[in-house]
């Protein structure tokens, strides 16, 4: 297992973690094993958001005696009223919710506590400048929490929330699909087949956001990295093509700012499923021989970072130069820390001799040496 550490927080988690809402499906010994199998794969991040008692009460069961060996993402928003889920903003419920939490997992800390579920510009506005935030920073003040994060679907308000200075890790949903579809603050729209027409490529809001995020420090969790198991089946993924587990965790661990991918495990079999990604070959990580010659809404002239263009003669990470590239160009001035990492790479778009290999092998038409130039023309100021 690989980790990532991301400025902000200083937390080193896995690059694949455990998206614990399918637990809800199980019995207390079934979450046990599968929590287990997550640990013994060096798995070490979780979120909980859900708030139904007996799951909480089973993860708690399930961890217990190694708390220390796990960050947790818990919700601050997610109440349990007459039965069900309710995103409130109500104080009162808020913190008895998450009282509730910290009981029934058996512990007196969340690692992230994240202010759950903010998808509207305004609401977001009420929350950073209102009692709300405020209640999740006096828990920090407390060391309750150790970090401040949020959970939204909405790259506007995710962008909002990276430049805020307020919040410090993201959960938000990547995957090639919903990468590709303009900001919206009704979830829904992501799922609906006619939210796909006329689209092609990365949308500008989210691969801006990715930049962002990673300009400032801010890290990303990834929720919803399979769009809800669509993109694993021909018949209901958006491309007409399946892509697997393992190709699904690349596309996102490729993203800029991208730390943990959270997948849900109905079983240890799944937990295998993704875990594979370690072990993985490139052929086997490749999804973008799989979009480019998908039927439906193929990429096309964007560099996905895939690194389908390698290996350079002359050893250029060819995706890592377009990743700073795309990084330097969202600001007005290239960013220090940008410009160093560029400057230490082993090779760059200095070193481009403009052979074209590395055109004819990428999938989605990118004019690499053309990038490399600029690359070159850019960092040299």
């Amino acid at each position: 297992m690989k980790y990532k550490k991301k400025k902000k927080t200083g937390l080193m988690v896995s690059e694949i973690g455990l998206g614990a809402e399918w637990l809800e499906r199980h019995n207390t010994d079934e979450v046990c094993q599968i929590i287990s199998s997550c640990h013994e794969k060096g798995i070490n991040i979780l979120d909980c958001w859900m708030s139904e008692p007996n799951v909480r009460s089973n993860i708690g069961k399930a961890i217990k005696g190694m708390r220390d060996r796990w960050i947790i993402q818990g919700h601050l928003g997610s109440t349990w009223q007459d039965g069900q889920y309710v995103k409130s903003r109500d104080l009162d419920k808020v913190k008895a919710a998450f009282d509730d939490l910290l009981e029934r997992l058996g512990t007196d800390y969340i690692d992230l506590g994240m202010l759950h579920f903010v998808d509207g510009v305004e609401e977001l506005s009420s929350v950073l400048n209102g009692e709300f935030y405020e209640y999740a920073r006096s828990l920090k003040e407390k060391g309750i929490i150790k970090h401040v994060g949020m959970s939204t679907h909405n790259p506007q308000v995710a962008k909002i929330a990276a430049e805020s200075g307020k919040v410090e890790m993201i959960l938000f949903s990547v995957n090639p699909a919903f990468d590709m579809l303009p900001a919206s603050e009704d979830l829904n729209d992501y799922f609906r087949e006619e939210y796909y027409k006329n689209t092609g490529g990365i949308a500008p809001e989210r691969a801006e956001l990715y930049r962002i995020c990673e300009s400032n420090g801010v890290g990303i969790t990834v929720m919803k990295g399979y769009a809800g198991g669509r993109l694993l089946n021909a018949s209901t993924s958006p491309f007409g093509v399946a892509l697997t587990p393992v190709q699904c965790i690349h596309y996102a661990l490729t993203r800029p700012a991208v730390a943990s991918v959270l997948t849900g495990f109905d079983s240890i079999a799944h937990v295998d499923a993704a875990v594979a990604y370690e072990s993985a070959s490139e052929d086997e990580k490749d999804y973008a021989t799989v979009l480019a010659g998908a039927p439906k809404h193929a990429y096309s002239g964007q560099c996905t970072y895939c690194s389908h263009c390698a290996p350079c003669p002359k050893g250029i990470d060819i995706a890592m130069v377009n990743k700073l590239y795309d990084l330097a160009t969202m600001q007005n001035e290239v960013p220090a820390t940008v410009r160093a990492h560029y400057e230490s790479l082993a090779a760059n778009g200095t070193d481009c001799i403009g052979c074209g290999g590395c055109e004819k092998r990428c999938p989605f038409g990118v004019h690499v040496a053309e990038r490399m130039k600029l690359a070159e023309k850019l960092f040299s100021r």
